[in-house]
């Protein structure tokens, strides 16, 4: 028996790709200007070892430590991606600087200062977090402040900024991303960044249609968290 078949994972995937591959269709895209984070943050090893076992190679995680944890567990698959995809305290860039390949919530100089310290071997890539909600309980750069900001972080030559990233205010329905994610590209058209880390499961469709090159989908893949 063919064993993709007995992968508890991989109607899943393979539903998540193809809803991908549709979006990409519907804008004019080709399937492979998107990629797929799978956030298996909360979740076990095994269902890491599944996903890879499918052919995903690229991980997401909110948590510095657990990050650390996994990568280690991890280590002898060199081709695994590790991806830091929540607010980050600056006691635990080390975390991130040392195991991550993606850094997708810097908001912060001094924050950037310490990866930069840390970081070795090739730089680290960086979605810069904009808040365009003004939301207070969310971390993120107002839009006004970007100029500013990739000018102070020209000098650090570990990171490598390579886009943006937006989580918009939930909504009833997907939809209610879109105005942010249309948003958020013209901001990285103005700034000359093509890299664009939007979507999540509610909404992934419509970050993609609006130009999302990275999105974040987790429930989606692995089920809800315990």
């Amino acid at each position: 028996m063919d064993a993709r078949s007995v992968n508890p994972l991989d109607e899943k995937f393979r539903a998540v790709t193809d809803r991908i591959e549709r979006a990409c269709q519907r804008s004019g895209r080709e399937k492979e200007s998107v990629t797929l984070v799978a956030v298996s943050k909360l979740h076990p090893t095994s269902a890491i070892e599944q996903a890879y076992a499918l052919g995903q190679r690229r991980f997401g995680e909110n948590y510095a430590q657990e990050l650390r944890d996994k990568a280690r567990t991890f280590e002898p698959l060199a081709d695994i991606e590790w991806h830091a995809i929540g607010s980050l305290q600056t006691n635990k860039a080390k975390y991130v600087s040392q195991h991550a390949h993606s850094f997708h919530a810097l908001d912060r100089v001094e924050l950037a200062e310490e990866l930069n310290r840390r970081r070795q071997g090739v730089g680290l890539f960086c979605y810069i977090e904009v808040d365009l909600a003004d939301e207070p309980k969310k971390t993120g750069i107002s839009p006004g402040q970007l100029g500013a900001f990739l000018d102070q972080l020209e000098g650090f030559t570990h990171l490598n900024v390579i886009g943006l990233m937006c989580l918009p205010p939930l909504g009833e329905t997907p939809e209610t991303g879109r105005p942010y994610f249309r948003r958020l590209k013209a901001l990285a058209t103005e700034h000359r960044l093509t890299g664009l880390s939007m979507g999540t499961t509610f909404d992934f469709e419509v970050a993609i249609e609006e130009g999302a090159t990275c999105v974040r989908v987790g429930t989606a893949l692995f089920g809800e968290r315990k």
